[in-house]
């Protein structure tokens, strides 16, 4: 099987995730394709996309993100054989199926840890990719630490390797967090309002300055091209805290 492939595109799509760019890896060859018919949950493709699915559901939910990423996932998967269409649409339906309940988790880890018992490194990459979706809501709860930990154990992941992977992850999103918050402090303070001002208060100080930096309405007063210049590129910071602050609202 052809798995590694699958694993060297899900350590891309976790890089995508992180917002590194990815133009550089060239070694994805999509080009060897593999031919299988039958129980996808006696493939290592399978069983990735099933425990993707209990991760993904263990805390009650699945975000946004964590979808955007499963679409990713299949499209990439599905490319990788022959009979794509048909991989796609039956891995669909496995993860749609094996989210609905956890009672099958480790018969599933113990499928995927006989198909790669003598591929620790391949293993630990399946555990990042999987931390990498629990993770991606940038919310890590009990529950996913539990399902993610147990995953874990079954595939025979050293407990330092866990902890390491985790505490990675952890220190990630909590610098990503406070660039947010700096971005948003900084969003506020190009509107000139405050973070516990309402929403109107808010848009009544956005529209004051769009009026007052609006290049058409300082190009009507006869300005300057430079000044005319200056007012398009202070439309767009001021157009780019306020969308700022709207998403961080909503």
């Amino acid at each position: 099987m052809k798995i590694l492939v699958l694993l060297v595109i899900g350590f891309i799509l976790f890089l995508i995730a992180r917002n590194y760019k990815t133009e550089k890896f060239q070694n994805i060859n999509l080009k060897i394709k593999e031919k299988f018919e039958g129980d996808l949950l006696n493939h290592e493709a399978g069983l990735l996309v099933a425990l993707m699915a209990k991760v993904a559901k263990a805390d009650g939910k699945v975000c946004e993100l964590e979808a955007e990423l499963l679409k990713h996932t299949l499209n990439d998967i599905s490319r990788h054989f022959e009979n794509a269409d048909e991989i796609r649409d039956e891995l669909k339906i496995l993860y749609s199926k094996e989210k609905e309940s956890f009672d099958n988790t480790m018969e599933i880890c113990e499928k995927l840890y006989s198909l790669t018992k003598y591929d620790y490194t391949k293993r630990a990459k399946i555990m990042e990719y999987l931390l990498n979706l629990a993770f991606i809501d940038k919310d890590f709860s009990d529950t996913e630490r539990m399902i993610t930990e147990d995953i874990a154990k079954s595939l025979k992941i050293k407990t330092q390797d866990f902890e390491n992977l985790v505490n990675t992850f952890k220190a990630f999103y909590a610098q990503q967090a406070q660039n947010n918050a700096l971005s948003l402090d900084k969003a506020y303070e190009i509107l000139g309002v405050n973070s516990s001002d309402d929403d109107g208060a808010i848009k009544k100080a956005y529209r004051t300055l769009v009026k007052k930096h609006h290049p058409d309405i300082i190009a009507g007063s006869g300005a300057a091209q430079n000044i005319i210049d200056e007012a398009t590129t202070k439309l767009q910071e001021i157009n780019e805290a306020y969308e700022l602050i709207k998403k961080h609202r909503a």
